[in-house]
């Protein structure tokens, strides 16, 4: 039985004036993948942006209610927000490679946290990439830039990056929306894969693709959480009008 990992508890966010997230409640369990789907600018990249404290960044954001991983509020004063985001990896839409070699990408990180030691390293970049399931098509060229891989080459190598530093926490924002449908294939594998170690978010316009790789569903409306729960249940038999209007085509 799975634990929860994440409990969201009234998540309120404005930006400014204007509410982008309204009482959103959500348990997100341990070393499974949780897909959250809903039209765009309904609050879905908002609402994972808040799971690693990325919002911060934002002028003008004004966050209220809890976050608690392992039961602790990430929006505590005492929470070190470095420490929290090596915790927590995060793949974006458009890879965003660093431009400079495969290996020097997935050692950045390990390098910056102070792994200094060569043999260690390099045995830190190859189960990166192995996890990334690129090995055995970088293998050979690690000296090459990272930016003359293929667009879905280069997602996995973002990948490889993150889990090189080790976090328990993986999100995704539409992964795949700048890949062609072998790339796609590939990473929803690797996402299959990975959650037998890690924790995964998904944000996915592409309600396939949630229904292929996660085992919980959100569906996102104007910002509020309209029905959560196991993913098989919300495609076949949800709860609300909106979420089923939604699913079949009805509406977004």
């Amino acid at each position: 039985m799975s634990m929860e990992k994440i409990i969201v508890r009234e998540l309120n966010l404005w930006y400014g004036e204007k509410q982008a997230l309204e009482d959103v409640n959500m348990q997100i369990r341990e070393n499974r993948v949780t897909a959250l789907i809903g039209p765009s600018g309904c609050g879905k990249s908002t609402f994972i942006r808040c799971l690693n404290r990325m919002n911060d960044r934002i002028e003008g954001v004004r966050i209220t209610g809890k976050v608690e991983i392992d039961g602790k509020n990430i929006y505590d004063k005492d929470v070190d927000v470095v420490a929290l985001r090596k915790r927590i990896g995060m793949l974006f839409q458009k890879p965003n490679p660093f431009p400079m070699s495969i290996y020097d990408n997935v050692a950045y990180g390990p390098r910056i946290h102070g792994t200094g030691d060569k043999k260690k390293l390099r045995e830190i970049v190859e189960d990166g990439i192995r996890g990334a399931a690129l090995w055995d098509e970088v293998s050979d060229r690690l000296e090459t830039n990272a930016l003359d891989l293929s667009g879905g080459q280069q997602q996995r190598l973002c990948i490889a990056r993150t889990l090189a530093v080790k976090p328990e926490i993986i999100l995704f924002d539409e992964p795949c929306s700048a890949l062609d449908p072998i790339a796609t294939g590939k990473i929803e594998e690797l996402i299959h894969d990975l959650k037998r170690e890690y924790t995964i978010v998904i944000v996915t316009h592409n309600m396939q693709q949630a229904a292929r790789v996660s085992d919980y569903t959100g569906y996102f409306l104007l910002g509020e959480m309209i029905e959560f729960g196991k993913t098989k249940k919300l495609f076949e038999n949800p709860h609300k009008k909106e979420t089923e209007d939604y699913i079949t085509g009805r509406f977004g």
